[in-house]
């Protein structure tokens, strides 16, 4: 009974995660212009905030912001807030130098680990789309009488997997070849994620309940 409600939940997410957003800007964005450990440490905050949804989820909470229109407005307005602010913060981006062969395989040394996991942490945290999406998916899709100890399970699995998808997507868009093929875009490429963070900021703004 519970492996059939599992594998639902798990494919559910599964094209959830894959769907491009916010987590996923932020993510190849860090990756790019950081590096793999800076991309690595944003995927970890992105999972990490999935703990978060859940932790709500099954409080309830999510049911009574879902349910107030204040409260959600609040987190919907945060997260936009959010993400126009990394937006129009990328869309400053200045011409740089060519980056050297060398420079290319060391880490940016001026991002760090903590700045990259709360960068990934708010991104996915402050989204009203997942608190929509893990309300959605533990009042409707997993059912109510499931024990808690099963629906912590499920929980925890969202979190690891999450976290695996993003560290891969971390892992891609760090390569040397795919870092060295963004940086002849130079600011280009930074400009260009600003203006998706930006659009994405604006799209979670006219979210409806």
């Amino acid at each position: 009974m519970y492996l059939t409600e599992f594998l639902t939940v798990a494919l559910i997410h599964l094209l959830a995660v894959a769907s491009p957003g916010p987590d996923f800007a932020v993510v190849v964005r860090e990756s790019v212009t950081h590096g793999r450990r800076a991309g690595t440490w944003t995927a970890l905050g992105v999972g990490s905030a999935i703990f978060l949804h859940v932790g709500y989820s099954l409080l309830g909470i999510g049911l009574i912001v879902s349910q107030s229109i204040v409260l959600f407005n609040a987190l919907k307005w945060a997260a936009a807030a959010y993400l126009l602010y990394i937006g129009f913060k990328a869309l400053r981006a200045q011409p740089a130098k060519p980056a050297s062969e060398e420079d290319l395989h060391r880490e940016v040394g001026e991002r760090s680990a903590r700045g990259a996991f709360t960068s990934g942490f708010v991104t996915n945290g402050l989204n009203p789309k997942a608190t929509l999406f893990f309300l959605s998916l533990f009042t409707v899709v997993i059912n109510p009488h499931t024990p808690l100890a099963i629906q912590a399970g499920y929980g925890v699995y969202l979190a690891v997997a999450t976290a695996l998808w993003f560290c891969m997507v971390a892992m891609l868009f760090s390569q040397q070849r795919v870092r060295a093929g963004f940086a002849r875009m130079g600011h280009w490429f930074d400009r260009s994620m600003g203006a998706v963070l930006i659009a994405i900021g604006v799209k979670v703004a006219l979210t409806e309940r």
